[in-house]
Protein backbone atom coordinates (compact mmCIF):
# COMPACT_ATOMS: atom_id res chain seq x y z
CA UNK A 1 0.00 0.00 0.00
CA UNK A 2 1.23 3.46 -0.90
CA UNK A 3 0.51 5.88 1.94
CA UNK A 4 0.97 9.54 1.11
CA UNK A 5 2.99 11.72 3.46
CA UNK A 6 0.82 14.79 4.05
CA UNK A 7 1.64 18.18 5.59
CA UNK A 8 0.41 19.13 9.05
CA UNK A 9 -2.37 21.31 7.62
CA UNK A 10 -4.22 18.24 6.41
CA UNK A 11 -5.21 17.53 10.01
CA UNK A 12 -7.36 20.65 9.80
CA UNK A 13 -8.53 19.74 6.29
CA UNK A 14 -9.84 16.37 7.52
CA UNK A 15 -12.08 18.11 10.06
CA UNK A 16 -13.13 20.85 7.63
CA UNK A 17 -13.95 18.27 4.97
CA UNK A 18 -15.77 16.20 7.59
CA UNK A 19 -17.96 19.17 8.41
CA UNK A 20 -18.56 19.77 4.69
CA UNK A 21 -19.62 16.14 4.29
CA UNK A 22 -21.90 16.47 7.31
CA UNK A 23 -23.53 19.54 5.75
CA UNK A 24 -24.34 17.54 2.60
CA UNK A 25 -26.88 15.49 4.52
CA UNK A 26 -27.07 16.25 8.28
CA UNK A 27 -29.97 13.82 8.99
CA UNK A 28 -28.18 10.86 7.45
CA UNK A 29 -24.81 11.64 9.00
CA UNK A 30 -26.43 12.14 12.40
CA UNK A 31 -28.49 8.95 12.19
CA UNK A 32 -25.42 7.01 11.07
CA UNK A 33 -23.41 8.32 14.03
CA UNK A 34 -26.21 7.69 16.52
CA UNK A 35 -26.70 4.13 15.26
CA UNK A 36 -22.99 3.47 15.80
CA UNK A 37 -22.97 5.00 19.29
CA UNK A 38 -26.14 3.12 20.27
CA UNK A 39 -24.63 -0.17 19.07
CA UNK A 40 -21.46 0.45 21.08
CA UNK A 41 -23.52 1.34 24.15
CA UNK A 42 -25.71 -1.77 23.89
CA UNK A 43 -22.69 -4.04 23.42
CA UNK A 44 -20.99 -2.51 26.45
CA UNK A 45 -24.08 -3.22 28.55
CA UNK A 46 -23.90 -6.98 27.90
CA UNK A 47 -22.62 -8.47 31.19
CA UNK A 48 -19.11 -9.96 30.97
CA UNK A 49 -19.29 -10.61 27.22
CA UNK A 50 -19.74 -6.98 26.16
CA UNK A 51 -16.09 -5.88 26.61
CA UNK A 52 -15.04 -8.93 24.57
CA UNK A 53 -17.61 -8.67 21.77
CA UNK A 54 -17.13 -4.93 21.17
CA UNK A 55 -13.43 -5.02 20.13
CA UNK A 56 -14.17 -8.01 17.91
CA UNK A 57 -16.92 -6.12 16.08
CA UNK A 58 -15.31 -2.67 15.98
CA UNK A 59 -13.61 -3.21 12.58
CA UNK A 60 -16.96 -4.21 11.03
CA UNK A 61 -18.73 -1.26 12.66
CA UNK A 62 -16.01 1.06 11.38
CA UNK A 63 -16.53 -0.23 7.82
CA UNK A 64 -20.29 0.35 8.12
CA UNK A 65 -19.61 3.95 9.19
CA UNK A 66 -17.22 4.51 6.29
CA UNK A 67 -19.67 2.96 3.81
CA UNK A 68 -22.33 5.35 5.09
CA UNK A 69 -20.00 8.33 4.71
CA UNK A 70 -19.11 7.25 1.18
CA UNK A 71 -22.80 6.90 0.36
CA UNK A 72 -23.47 10.47 1.54
CA UNK A 73 -20.48 11.70 -0.45
CA UNK A 74 -21.70 10.00 -3.64
CA UNK A 75 -25.37 10.84 -3.10
CA UNK A 76 -26.46 7.23 -2.64
CA UNK A 77 -29.32 6.10 -0.43
CA UNK A 78 -28.62 3.94 2.59
CA UNK A 79 -29.30 0.27 2.01
CA UNK A 80 -28.05 -2.98 3.49
CA UNK A 81 -25.96 -3.62 0.40
CA UNK A 82 -24.40 -0.14 0.48
CA UNK A 83 -23.67 -0.13 4.22
CA UNK A 84 -22.16 -3.63 4.25
CA UNK A 85 -20.03 -3.26 1.13
CA UNK A 86 -16.78 -5.19 1.59
CA UNK A 87 -17.86 -6.88 4.83
CA UNK A 88 -19.20 -10.13 3.39
CA UNK A 89 -16.19 -10.59 1.13
CA UNK A 90 -13.69 -9.86 3.89
CA UNK A 91 -15.60 -11.16 6.93
CA UNK A 92 -12.93 -13.67 8.08
CA UNK A 93 -10.16 -11.08 7.77
CA UNK A 94 -12.26 -8.47 9.61
CA UNK A 95 -12.95 -10.94 12.42
CA UNK A 96 -9.23 -11.68 12.67
CA UNK A 97 -8.63 -7.95 12.76
CA UNK A 98 -11.15 -7.73 15.59
CA UNK A 99 -9.22 -10.44 17.43
CA UNK A 100 -6.02 -8.41 17.08
CA UNK A 101 -7.89 -5.38 18.40
CA UNK A 102 -9.14 -7.41 21.38
CA UNK A 103 -5.60 -8.60 22.07
CA UNK A 104 -4.21 -5.08 21.91
CA UNK A 105 -6.99 -3.69 24.11
CA UNK A 106 -6.43 -6.45 26.67
CA UNK A 107 -2.70 -5.76 26.82
CA UNK A 108 -3.39 -2.05 27.22
CA UNK A 109 -5.82 -2.79 30.06
CA UNK A 110 -3.32 -5.02 31.83
CA UNK A 111 -0.65 -2.35 31.55
CA UNK A 112 -3.00 0.32 32.88
CA UNK A 113 -3.85 -1.86 35.87
CA UNK A 114 -0.16 -1.99 36.75
CA UNK A 115 -0.24 1.71 37.59
CA UNK A 116 -1.39 0.86 41.07
CA UNK A 117 -4.54 1.24 43.15
CA UNK A 118 -7.17 3.54 41.65
CA UNK A 119 -7.57 6.91 43.31
CA UNK A 120 -10.84 7.45 45.17
CA UNK A 121 -12.17 10.82 44.09
CA UNK A 122 -15.33 10.72 46.21
CA UNK A 123 -14.03 13.30 48.65
CA UNK A 124 -12.02 15.22 46.10
CA UNK A 125 -8.37 15.01 45.15
CA UNK A 126 -5.49 16.71 46.89
CA UNK A 127 -2.63 18.21 44.87
CA UNK A 128 -0.48 15.08 44.97
CA UNK A 129 -3.33 12.80 43.90
CA UNK A 130 -4.27 15.17 41.08
CA UNK A 131 -0.71 15.20 39.77
CA UNK A 132 -0.56 11.41 39.97
CA UNK A 133 -3.88 11.06 38.14
CA UNK A 134 -2.76 13.37 35.35
CA UNK A 135 0.55 11.54 35.07
CA UNK A 136 -1.23 8.17 34.83
CA UNK A 137 -3.59 9.52 32.17
CA UNK A 138 -0.65 10.89 30.23
CA UNK A 139 1.15 7.55 30.33
CA UNK A 140 -2.03 5.73 29.31
CA UNK A 141 -2.49 8.09 26.36
CA UNK A 142 1.07 7.44 25.21
CA UNK A 143 0.58 3.68 25.53
CA UNK A 144 -2.75 3.80 23.67
CA UNK A 145 -1.34 5.80 20.77
CA UNK A 146 0.31 2.82 18.98
CA UNK A 147 -2.94 0.86 19.25
CA UNK A 148 -4.90 3.76 17.80
CA UNK A 149 -2.37 4.19 15.00
CA UNK A 150 -2.44 0.49 14.17
CA UNK A 151 -6.23 0.37 13.80
CA UNK A 152 -7.03 3.84 12.42
CA UNK A 153 -6.91 2.73 8.76
CA UNK A 154 -6.82 -1.06 9.21
CA UNK A 155 -10.57 -1.87 8.84
CA UNK A 156 -10.88 0.01 5.54
CA UNK A 157 -7.63 -1.41 4.18
CA UNK A 158 -9.01 -4.89 4.85
CA UNK A 159 -12.60 -4.33 3.65
CA UNK A 160 -11.96 -2.12 0.63
CA UNK A 161 -8.46 -3.07 -0.48
CA UNK A 162 -8.43 -6.75 0.49
CA UNK A 163 -5.38 -6.42 2.75
CA UNK A 164 -4.97 -9.20 5.32
CA UNK A 165 -5.52 -8.42 9.00
CA UNK A 166 -1.86 -8.47 10.00
CA UNK A 167 -0.71 -6.42 7.02
CA UNK A 168 -3.50 -3.88 7.45
CA UNK A 169 -2.43 -3.25 11.04
CA UNK A 170 1.16 -2.80 9.87
CA UNK A 171 0.26 -0.49 6.98
CA UNK A 172 -2.07 1.54 9.22
CA UNK A 173 0.66 2.06 11.79
CA UNK A 174 3.21 3.05 9.14
CA UNK A 175 0.75 5.42 7.43
CA UNK A 176 -0.14 7.04 10.76
CA UNK A 177 3.53 7.40 11.66
CA UNK A 178 4.33 8.94 8.28
CA UNK A 179 1.57 11.48 8.90
CA UNK A 180 2.17 12.18 12.60
CA UNK A 181 2.23 15.92 11.92
CA UNK A 182 -1.23 15.85 10.37
CA UNK A 183 -2.54 13.67 13.21
CA UNK A 184 -0.99 15.98 15.83
CA UNK A 185 -2.71 18.96 14.22
CA UNK A 186 -5.93 16.97 14.00
CA UNK A 187 -5.78 16.16 17.72
CA UNK A 188 -4.96 19.73 18.75
CA UNK A 189 -7.78 21.23 16.69
CA UNK A 190 -10.22 18.60 17.89
CA UNK A 191 -9.17 19.27 21.49
CA UNK A 192 -9.74 22.98 20.98
CA UNK A 193 -13.17 22.41 19.44
CA UNK A 194 -14.33 19.76 21.89
CA UNK A 195 -12.68 20.87 25.14
CA UNK A 196 -10.89 24.23 25.18
CA UNK A 197 -13.43 26.49 23.47
CA UNK A 198 -16.48 24.97 25.25
CA UNK A 199 -14.63 25.25 28.55
CA UNK A 200 -13.89 28.93 28.00
CA UNK A 201 -17.50 29.63 26.99
CA UNK A 202 -18.81 27.82 30.08
CA UNK A 203 -16.49 29.78 32.38
CA UNK A 204 -17.52 33.10 30.81
CA UNK A 205 -21.22 32.19 30.97
CA UNK A 206 -20.87 31.16 34.62
CA UNK A 207 -19.30 34.50 35.45
CA UNK A 208 -22.27 36.31 33.91
CA UNK A 209 -25.23 34.37 35.33
CA UNK A 210 -26.30 30.83 36.31
CA UNK A 211 -29.18 30.97 33.84
CA UNK A 212 -26.86 31.79 30.95
CA UNK A 213 -24.53 29.01 32.09
CA UNK A 214 -27.37 26.48 31.85
CA UNK A 215 -28.37 27.67 28.37
CA UNK A 216 -24.78 27.64 27.08
CA UNK A 217 -24.20 24.16 28.53
CA UNK A 218 -27.28 22.78 26.77
CA UNK A 219 -26.35 24.41 23.45
CA UNK A 220 -22.79 23.12 23.63
CA UNK A 221 -23.96 19.57 24.39
CA UNK A 222 -26.34 19.70 21.43
CA UNK A 223 -23.58 20.94 19.12
CA UNK A 224 -21.16 18.26 20.29
CA UNK A 225 -23.72 15.50 19.81
CA UNK A 226 -25.41 16.61 16.59
CA UNK A 227 -22.54 18.37 14.78
CA UNK A 228 -19.10 17.53 16.17
CA UNK A 229 -19.69 13.77 16.51
CA UNK A 230 -20.87 13.26 12.88
CA UNK A 231 -18.06 15.53 11.68
CA UNK A 232 -15.55 13.39 13.56
CA UNK A 233 -16.99 10.22 12.02
CA UNK A 234 -16.72 11.73 8.54
CA UNK A 235 -13.16 12.94 9.17
CA UNK A 236 -11.97 9.40 9.95
CA UNK A 237 -13.28 8.20 6.58
CA UNK A 238 -11.82 11.21 4.78
CA UNK A 239 -8.41 10.80 6.38
CA UNK A 240 -8.24 7.34 4.81
CA UNK A 241 -9.28 8.74 1.43
CA UNK A 242 -6.61 11.44 1.74
CA UNK A 243 -3.72 9.24 2.85
CA UNK A 244 -4.50 6.39 0.45
CA UNK A 245 -5.78 8.58 -2.40
CA UNK A 246 -4.17 6.53 -5.22
CA UNK A 247 -6.15 3.46 -4.06
CA UNK A 248 -9.47 5.33 -3.84
CA UNK A 249 -11.69 4.93 -6.93
CA UNK A 250 -13.86 7.98 -6.30
CA UNK A 251 -13.47 11.70 -5.65
CA UNK A 252 -10.53 12.82 -3.55
CA UNK A 253 -10.82 14.80 -0.36
CA UNK A 254 -9.78 18.01 -2.15
CA UNK A 255 -12.99 17.87 -4.16
CA UNK A 256 -15.09 17.75 -1.00
CA UNK A 257 -13.68 20.78 0.84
Amino acid sequence: MNARRLPAAHGIIWLAAGFALFRRNPPRMTSLTFAYLLTVLVLNLIPKLGPVILPLLLPILTVVLANGCRAVQLGRTFSLEVLTDGIKQQRPALIRLGGLHLLGSTLLLLISLSFGEPINATDGLDETETEQLLADLGVLLVLASPLLMAFWFAPLLTAWDGVSAGKSVFFSFVASWRNWRAFATYGLVLGAIGILIPGILIVIAGMISPALLQVVSIVLRMLLIFVVAPTLVASVYLSYRDVFAPAAPHATIDEIV
